[in-house]
């Protein structure tokens, strides 16, 4: 399925300026810019909104998974003996 646009950019990429309708602030403008920016540059090369969200999850918390039990974490493999 295709996302849907709003001026070149996923709807979801311009939620950064609803924040913006309600606390109006200079610095709020340049957070809004540079977050839409920067999901735009993501977007460009290849990576979709939500991915590039699970992907900064990932980079920030680490591949733990507390809502999996003990045995079903993830293990790393070496395919490449």
């Amino acid at each position: 399925m295709r996302p849907v646009r709003f001026f070149s950019f996923d709807v979801k990429a311009i939620i950064p300026f609803c924040i913006l309708l309600f606390y109006a602030r200079a610095s709020t403008l340049v957070l809004c810019f540079v977050v839409t920016l920067f999901f735009w540059i993501l977007e460009k090369k290849g990576l979709t909104f939500d991915a590039a969200l699970r992907g900064s999850r990932l980079f920030i918390f680490g591949d733990f998974r507390p809502a999996l039990t003990k045995f079903r974490h993830r293990k790393l493999k070496d395919f490449g003996r």
